[in-house]
C-alpha cells in the first residue's frame, strides 16, 4: 500500500444513485438494441512504480517456510493475501457492470493497491477489475501451477453456479439473452477457475463463484484445504445456506471466511444482496472480526475447526 492518489476516483452522490437507479433497466434493455457492450482493455502501462519488490523476492536465495499470512478484505470477494516473505497476491477486485445491464452495485472505484500480483476467478464485473491495482503481474483467470517466492498456486477449472438459489433468479437473464447458463453449452463468462494457494504452511481454497458440486476429479484436486472463501450472502445469491455447509462438512477446513455479501461499505442495495449475519450466526463457532485484516500462522490452527472469520464491513478502502 502506499499513498498515491488516483485523480479518475469517483464518488456517487445521492442524486448519482438515484440516476443511475432509474437508468439500470433503459440501459439493460439497449443492450438487445445494437447498444455497445463495455470494453476492458490493459492500463499497466500508466502505472506508477516498477517491479523492483518482485527482483528481491527472486533474487533471494531461500524461501520463507512459516511465518505469518496476512489476509486483507477490500470487499465483496477481493482478498489479498501477502505471504511470510512478503509477496502478496489480490483475488477479484470488482467494479461496476460497464454495460449498465446489472445496474450500479459499488458508489466508489475499486482503489489503487499496489500489489505484486492480481488475479481473477472469472470474467464477470463484480470480480474482473484486473485494471486498478497496480500489478506487477496480471494471472487472469489461471488453470495450472504456478510458484514463486514461498508460494505456490493451482487453478483448478470449473463452472460458475448457474442455477441461483435465492430469491433472485438472476440466472433466468442468460435465457433471456439466448445464453444457457449451465454447461456444457454455458457461454464463456460463466467459466470458473478456483485457486489453491499455499504459502506458510497454510493452503486456501478461493471458491469464487463456483457451483456447489464440481466433478468428483475437482474435488479430488482441493487436496488438504486449512482456509476457506465461500460466496454466501442472506439472499443466497450464489450459494444457499445448505450448500455452503455441504461445502464446509466436506472439506472441513480449519478457516471459512464468507465473502459476495452486502457490506455498507463498498456495496449498495442495487446488488440485491444482503449480509451474511444470519449464515454466520448459525455455525457453532465465529468470530466477528473488527478489523480488515486476518493474520494466520500454521502452528496457531492446528486445533481449529470449521471457525468462521466474518469481516462484516470491515473492509481497506485505500
Amino acid at each position: 500500500m502506499d499513498d498515491r492518489s488516483d485523480d479518475n476516483e469517483q464518488t456517487i452522490g445521492r442524486r448519482g444513485l438515484l440516476t443511475a437507479a432509474a437508468g439500470a433497466g433503459a440501459l439493460a434493455a439497449g443492450l438487445t438494441t445494437g447498444a455497445k457492450s463495455g470494453l476492458a482493455q490493459s492500463a499497466a502501462w500508466m502505472q506508477p512504480g516498477n517491479n523492483n519488490h518482485v527482483v528481491d523476492l527472486q533474487a533471494a536465495t531461500s524461501a520463507a517456510s512459516a511465518g505469518e499470512v496476512t489476509i486483507d478484505y477490500y470487499g465483496h470477494c477481493a482478498l489479498k493475501i501477502t505471504s511470510p516473505a512478503g509477496l502478496s497476491i489480490l483475488f477479484d477486485p470488482w467494479r461496476n457492470d460497464p454495460s449498465g445491464a446489472w445496474g450500479l452495485w459499488y458508489p466508489n472505484e475499486f482503489p489503487k493497491t499496489v500489489v505484486d500480483i492480481s488475479m481473477s476467478t472469472h470474467a464477470h464485473f463484480d470480480h474482473d477489475a484486473l485494471f486498478r491495482p497496480e500489478s506487477t503481474m496480471v494471472l487472469d483467470r489461471m488453470v495450472g501451477s504456478w510458484a514463486f517466492a514461498d508460494v505456490s498456486i493451482t487453478g483448478l477449472a470449473d463452472k460458475h453456479a448457474c442455477e441461483a438459489p435465492g430469491w433472485y433468479a438472476w440466472t433466468n437473464a442468460l435465457a433471456e439473452f439466448g445464453q444457457n447458463a449451465c454447461p456444457p453449452d454455458n457461454p464463456g463468462h460463466m467459466d470458473m477457475v478456483m485457486y489453491v494457494v499455499e504459502t506458510g504452511g497454510i493452503r486456501t481454497l478461493i471458491w469464487g463463484d463456483n457451483r456447489h458440486n464440481p466433478p468428483e476429479s475437482v474435488w479430488d484436486a482441493m487436496g488438504r484445504i486449512d482456509v476457506l472463501t465461500l460466496p454466501i450472502d442472506g439472499s443466497e445469491h450464489i450459494l444457499s445456506y445448505e450448500q455452503g455447509n455441504a461445502i464446509v462438512e466436506r472439506l472441513q477446513p480449519k478457516v471459512v471466511i464468507p465473502t459476495h455479501y452486502l457490506n455498507e461499505a463498498t456495496t449498495l442495495t442495487l446488488s440485491t444482496l444482503a449480509s451474511a449475519d444470519e449464515w454466520v450466526e448459525s455455525q457453532k463457532s465465529f468470530a466477528k472480526l473488527d478489523t480488515p485484516t486476518l493474520k494466520l500462522a500454521a502452528a496457531d490452527m492446528a486445533d481449529m475447526d470449521r471457525e468462521f472469520r466474518y469481516f462484516g464491513s470491515n473492509v481497506l478502502t485505500g
